[in-house]
């Protein structure tokens, strides 16, 4: 359920289970008289399999997936094991890959519900999942002579506005890409006092 609002409506995620066999310098544990290699992970192979679209195959995930939907699938299996506890920080990188629009703020408030208990930190290039943040950083690149530095700063509330109007539009001053980040930023933080 939580793939179809992150633009994968049809996908369906598989789980492959498979006992390994006992073979090489590994322990093995009889279970229901098959010798099975057991390992500090038990004596199962398990993979997680994406079947994309209607029609397609499942594939194991490393090979089925986008970096896009894998990131996708990820977040989504977070979402759901969510209350299960787990780590205390969770890193997203371009979760948001190749969406746009709609998908986009689907994933921003994902992504919302997720910091609701866990710190989430998310590299994104899109407006609409930044619009979530509850805290806003920049990554800056410049030269300095020959020089390549880079830092990160925080991009203070009244600044933005004119960030996510430059990620929009590459404009920070243009009066409607400002009109259209104020109305992001409004509608995440509605979303947010109502997200579970």
């Amino acid at each position: 359920a939580e793939l179809v609002g992150l633009a994968m409506p049809h996908a369906r995620i598989e789980v492959a289970v498979q006992q390994r066999p006992a073979g090489g310098r590994e322990p093995a544990l009889t279970v229901s008289g098959k010798s099975l290699g057991a390992t500090a992970d038990g004596v199962d192979e398990v993979e997680l399999r994406l079947v994309a679209h209607p029609g397609a195959s499942a594939l194991p995930l490393q090979r089925g997936a986008s970096g896009g939907e894998l990131s996708r699938v990820m977040l989504a299996v977070e979402v759901v094991f969510a209350g299960a506890g787990g780590p205390p920080t969770l890193v997203f990188d371009e979760v948001d890959a190749g969406v746009g629009g709609r998908a986009a703020v689907e994933i921003g408030r994902c992504l919302a519900r997720l910091a609701r208990r866990y710190q989430v930190l998310v590299v994104t290039h899109l407006p609409q999942v930044a619009a979530f943040a509850d805290q806003h950083l920049m990554v800056t690149k410049g030269t300095e002579g020959t020089v390549t530095t880079s830092g990160v700063r925080t991009v203070e509330d009244g600044e933005r506005s004119r960030e996510l109007a430059r990620m929009l539009a590459g404009l920070p001053d243009s009066d409607l890409g400002i009109a259209h980040a104020e109305e992001l930023l409004k509608l995440a933080a509605e979303e947010k006092t109502t997200l579970t």
